[in-house]
């Protein structure tokens, strides 16, 4: 009686188990950028573990390849990055040293986000004294949502190719996907139809597809080059121009210092906003319909100030 007993709690024990215990992902997914990492939940669901080598706080540009991340791409079926040099200065070494065919340049799991959409900004000719140029064309495709669409059609493509057994579940969410997405965007574009034709100050040139998007003016940036800190005299300059040609507002990504748009903003009355840039950027922005639902309360309530 005691033996069965204790079989049958041992059994009760392990049904519970069975039950409960976490599914294992069928892909690994390494996402260099908090949005990929997002869209890539998004479309995988249960299907994927996904991991991004930064976060909303951190510069893209500017990552280093620690060996934590190094553990995680080893083990990556799929690397999400957005491509067009952005991770040129820690992506090559990373794939260097994961040692994992997949994500190599011509592995089925290597996916630049950056080669599924048109490119702005590609320059006319290639000057490095320029400052941080990229060949390509400028990185920052996902601060347009309309490229989303783009990025979203492509990787579900990528990950059924990479796991056909749940190509079915891969394709029902990105349909669903895609339909919110379509819904979102007609509601975006309705909302910003005041911001067209506004004059904007950039940090960094981190937002040319949002300003294509929006229909905002960029007349200057608060960086002398790309990549190039703000000086004084730069400052000064802009200080000059926009006290004769004032903008609407000075934009800044939440991962960039506030000082120098604080200081040209209170010399000129010209109001700052901090927009996220990226899932997590700000409080509260856990996803990508957060990120510009976010983006566009910030921008509507920066230029109301400056409204007649």
């Amino acid at each position: 009686m005691i033996i069965t007993r204790k079989r049958s709690i041992l059994f009760f024990s392990l049904l519970v188990f069975l039950i409960t215990r976490p599914a294992f992902a069928n892909l690994n997914v390494f996402a260099c950028e908090p949005e990929w990492a997002s869209l890539a939940q998004e479309l995988g669901g249960e299907n994927v573990q996904v991991v991004s080598a930064t976060n909303g706080a951190q510069d893209p540009h500017r990552v280093q390849a620690r060996p934590s991340l190094i553990s995680k791409a080893r083990k990556a079926n799929l690397l999400i990055c957005t491509g067009a040099e952005l991770e040129i200065g820690w992506l090559p070494l990373l794939q260097r040293k994961a040692g994992n065919p997949a994500i190599q340049n011509t592995g089925d799991g290597f996916f630049m986000t950056s080669q599924t959409v048109s490119m702005l900004g590609i320059p006319a000719t290639l000057d490095r004294s320029a400052g941080d140029v990229h060949e390509m064309g400028n990185p920052h495709i996902h601060t347009d949502p309309n490229n989303i669409n783009e990025v979203a059609e492509a990787l579900n493509q990528r990950l059924q190719l990479l796991d056909p057994d749940n190509a079915t579940q891969y394709e029902t969410r990105y349909q669903s996907f895609k339909q919110r997405w379509q819904a979102a965007l007609k509601r975006w574009n309705k909302q910003a139809k005041n911001l067209r034709g506004k004059r904007v100050v950039v940090y960094h040139k981190s937002w040319i597809y949002m300003n294509d998007w929006l229909g905002l003016k960029q007349i200057a940036t608060l960086e002398p080059k790309p990549g190039i800190p703000p000086s004084s005299d730069h400052l000064n300059k802009l200080l000059n121009k926009m006290q004769k040609h004032p903008a609407d507002i000075i934009i800044y990504a939440a991962y960039q210092s506030p000082r120098s748009t604080h200081w040209l903003s209170e010399r000129t009355s010209i109001p700052v906003v901090e927009l996220p840039f990226t899932v997590g950027g700000v409080e509260g922005v856990n996803n990508l319909f957060d990120l510009y639902d976010e983006t566009l309360r910030r921008l509507q309530q920066a230029t109301s100030k400056t409204s007649h």
